[in-house]
Order: C-alpha cells, then sequence, then structure tokens
C-alpha cells in the first residue's frame, strides 16, 4: 500500500566565480562564462529525472523564488565574443575547483566538472580540474581563497528565500563569490525585515 509522493526539490547547484580574482572582477566577463555553458546539457546528462534548469539562486518551492525571473540564454558565440573584446581571449588559463562528495544537488561531482571543462575548451579556455578535501575545500572557498570556478551547492536548512539568499549575498556572507553588494543587502534586509509574505516578495 506504498504510495510515492512528489515534492519540487530544495537545492541549487552552481558554478562559482569570487569578483576579486581577475578578470571575473569585471562583470562582463561573468556574463560571458555564464551565457557560454550549456547547463540543460548538464541536467540531461548527469542529473536523475524531475531535474530542472534554474533561473535563479533558488528553486520554485521556496518562498521568495520569483515566477517569470530569467537567466542568461545558452550562447557560446556571444561569449567568445565577450570575451575577446574583455581581452581575456586567447590563451585564458583557469582551474575549477570541486570536493569528490554526492550531493543532491550534485550526484556526478567529477564527470560534471569534466564536461563543464570541456564546454570551457570549446570556447577557448583551458580548465585544470582541481579536487580538494571536503572540510579544506568548505574553508578554502568560504574565506575567498579559490580563485577560478569552484563548484558547489546549497539545500534548504528552511524554505525561505532568507535561507538562499542572505547567507550567500547578505553582509556578512561567506566570501567565495568576492567583494557584495550595497544594494542586494539594501533589497534582503528590506525584504527580510516585512512581516507580511505579500510584503517580502518583491
Amino acid at each position: 500500500n506504498l504510495q510515492l509522493a512528489g515534492r519540487s526539490g530544495t537545492n541549487v547547484f552552481y558554478l562559482g566565480m569570487n569578483n576579486t580574482y581577475p578578470p571575473f572582477d569585471n562583470e562582463r566577463v561573468r556574463q560571458a562564462f555564464a551565457m557560454g555553458i550549456d547547463r540543460q546539457r548538464l541536467i540531461d546528462n548527469f542529473y536523475p529525472p524531475g531535474s530542472s534548469l534554474a533561473t535563479q539562486f533558488m528553486p520554485p518551492g521556496i518562498f521568495g523564488y520569483t515566477e517569470g525571473a530569467s537567466w542568461y540564454e545558452y550562447n557560446p558565440e556571444e561569449a567568445i565574443k565577450i570575451l575577446e573584446e574583455e581581452g581575456v581571449l586567447p590563451g585564458f588559463k583557469t582551474t575549477i575547483t570541486y570536493r569528490d562528495v554526492v550531493r543532491g544537488y550534485l550526484p556526478n561531482p567529477g564527470v560534471v566538472a569534466q564536461d563543464i571543462q570541456a564546454q570551457l575548451a570549446d570556447l577557448g579556455v583551458e580548465v585544470e580540474i582541481v579536487v580538494m578535501e571536503s572540510g579544506s575545500y568548505l574553508d578554502a572557498t568560504d574565506l575567498g581563497e579559490v580563485d577560478g570556478f569552484h563548484m558547489l551547492g546549497w539545500g534548504a536548512d528552511y524554505p525561505d528565500a532568507t535561507n538562499f539568499l542572505d547567507y550567500h549575498f547578505g553582509p556578512g556572507a561567506s566570501q567565495q563569490f568576492g567583494t557584495g553588494f550595497q544594494d542586494i543587502w539594501d533589497a534582503l534586509q528590506d525584504g527580510g525585515g516585512q512581516a507580511t509574505a505579500e510584503a517580502r516578495q518583491p
């Protein structure tokens, strides 16, 4: 008499960049890499059925999710054009660092790293894969000491935007992405201080 009851996911996988290290200190470069990776290909090849393409830093089942939000469309030609315009190409070499630990947001870390490495090679970027021990890796990313790409994710401690956004992008957040942004801090503080869901959502 058992029944399998589905529910929406409560985690997200991301490829991080730290904006204190060149060339990731250039917003156009970060945007180029955002549009230069075929994320749907990763889902189709390495994730279980029911996985979905993220449009924002939290899944649909979390309060604060914004219907209709969009992310950069996959466009490797435009990515290469921007990277050339910004002087990153030709000849850019970097790393992808990860911990070899299976998580719901990253069930196949090694092969995902290899596929991202191959996709970046198609853009003209030479990438070395670096595997770190889990504890050392989390410490290094948290302190902002990883200067290339890093693979991580987040699973909800509680189903609210503050658990996703404040922890990663608010004042006092992890340094894994580098320097924060005052306008984002202000918006998060304002949203977190509202008493009703209707007032908080925007």
